[in-house]
């Protein structure tokens, strides 16, 4: 049974293609539409009986974005806790500002992927209450492909980056696992944008997004008529990313039977497309992401170890946001600086006390909801900082009290002491340091030098006597 199972979605649109495949995708979901070409008939269908029964509205930016936000507002006063999601063509934040002012709880640019509609729609779906503070975006900022933008100075984290940067210069597959919104995603673009494939062929397939009857299809390709509704003659992903790289993105929703291909496909380095009579070489690198340990996965004969095998010759953990709090404050500030720089919002800093409540938190949606919450606090702010006040569901959830709390406390510092309680070694200390020191400046090794107080042939002996990956 499905999130969105009985649950009704008015789609605002005027394009029959599209309201067909909104359509397909939402029932998906177990979600019923009904599509409406323009406002008069939106508001007219409120006062239904059917329209008593919705559960979300999608509206398409089709109209004039002054129009269009005037009819959220209108949407918004008559039914203000029905969530409504933004469609729009433009991939400049403007609207979506705007949109979410007039109370517009997410939006999605259009044309929009099936894993990001979903995503949205199960969000709306969870909701219990109008207020949505904590609720995740659909769409993201901009993704910067590289290493340096991933903040934080995390011990835990910053191994995971070193490894990752290490693994990036050569060719072998490459496996990342950690909680839903760790960064994933980003991770492995990093990845790909610093490897040799980096100008080669690129596709990411979501597993959870494609039906569980197509994704052989799409993996491995057919040929015309091989099946019933195969009119025309498939390459699949593997085959056009020969050369190149394959992105595979919760692959543990795999069934079992293609997980077993899959690895088949991978160790041989031939495909053979269905209905085909022979195979085809390739070579292809796969990097691939898993919510879930895959190795427990295994052991509960969930995941096919041959598959593990050959997919984690390189095995990258990210960990949750809750086990790097000390990265708050940074990830905070950085998120704030790349917010101010999109079209109707502007520079905003944020006090203690609010970083104190932020740093209280779980985040169960970990970076990508903290980068949300942080997005729909900037639109609302009518100051120069965001306060405690800017998050008024993460006050009423955790009180007042963790104002009193310097963030600054729950800095990643450096551990002095053994868990006997002993003393560490002074070069392990030094060690910890100069990791802590490339990571708050960013590998930048020059400001390293200088914030250490050393020269830059020092710094570059002391990485290698104490055996340090300056990726670290």
């Amino acid at each position: 049974m499905t999130d969105g199972e009985n649950r009704l979605l008015m789609l605002i649109d005027d394009e029959p293609a599209q309201s067909r495949l909104i359509t397909a995708l939402a029932a998906r979901e177990g979600w019923r539409t009904i599509v409406v070409g323009d406002s008069e008939t939106a508001i007219a269908t409120l006062g239904t009986r059917q329209g008593m029964q919705l559960s979300a509205i999608i509206l398409d930016q089709w109209v004039p974005g002054d129009d269009a936000c005037r009819l959220i507002a209108e949407l918004k006063a008559r039914r203000p806790a029905l969530p409504i999601l933004m469609l729009t063509a433009s991939a400049s934040p403007l609207l979506a500002v705007e949109a979410m002012r007039a109370g517009a709880n997410d939006y999605m640019i259009k044309p929009v992927a099936p894993d990001r509609l979903m995503h949205a729609l199960r969000t709306a779906a969870k909701r219990e209450a109008p207020r949505d503070e904590l609720q995740p975006l659909t769409e993201k900022l901009g993704t910067v492909l590289d290493f340096d933008a991933m903040i934080g100075t995390a011990p835990n984290f910053r191994a995971a980056l070193a490894k990752a940067a290490k693994s990036a210069r050569g060719h072998g597959n490459v496996l990342i696992e950690g909680e839903s919104g760790t960064g994933k995603e980003m991770l492995i673009r990093a990845v790909h944008a610093a490897s040799p494939r980096a100008k080669g062929p690129f596709r990411l397939i979501n597993a959870r997004s494609v039906p569980a009857n197509s994704i052989e299809s799409v993996l491995f390709g057919h040929e015309q008529n091989a099946f019933p509704g195969a009119f025309e003659r498939q390459v699949g992903a593997i085959q056009q990313c020969d050369g190149g790289t394959l992105v595979l993105d919760e692959v543990d929703r795999l069934s079992m039977d293609v997980q077993e291909r899959l690895a088949e496909v991978l160790s041989t380095g031939v495909v053979r497309p269905i209905g085909a009579r022979h195979g085809f070489k390739i070579d292809v690198r796969v990097l691939s992401a898993s919510n879930l340990p895959v190795q427990s996965l295994g052991d509960a004969g969930f995941f096919h170890p041959a598959l593990h095998e050959v997919l984690a010759p390189t095995t990258i953990t990210l960990p949750p946001l809750r086990e790097r709090t000390g990265d708050i404050q940074a990830l905070a500030r950085h998120f704030l600086t790349r917010i101010g720089e999109q079209p109707g919002l502007r520079s905003l800093t944020i006090t203690d006390g609010a970083l104190a409540l932020l740093a209280a938190f779980d985040w169960p949606g970990n970076v990508r909801q903290l980068q949300a919450v942080l997005f729909r606090a900037a639109v609302f702010c009518d100051g120069d900082a965001l306060t405690s006040d800017s998050f008024p569901q993460l006050c009423e959830m955790l009180g007042e009290t963790v104002e009193t709390r310097d963030p600054r406390q729950d800095g990643v510092g450096v551990m002095l002491y053994t868990e006997d309680g002993n003393l560490r070694s002074l070069e392990d200390i030094e060690a910890d340091v100069i990791r802590l020191a490339i990571g708050h400046y960013r590998g930048r090794m020059t400001e390293v030098a200088r914030r250490l107080g050393i020269g830059r042939s020092t710094l570059y002996r002391k990485l290698g006597d104490l055996g340090i990956d300056n990726a670290a």
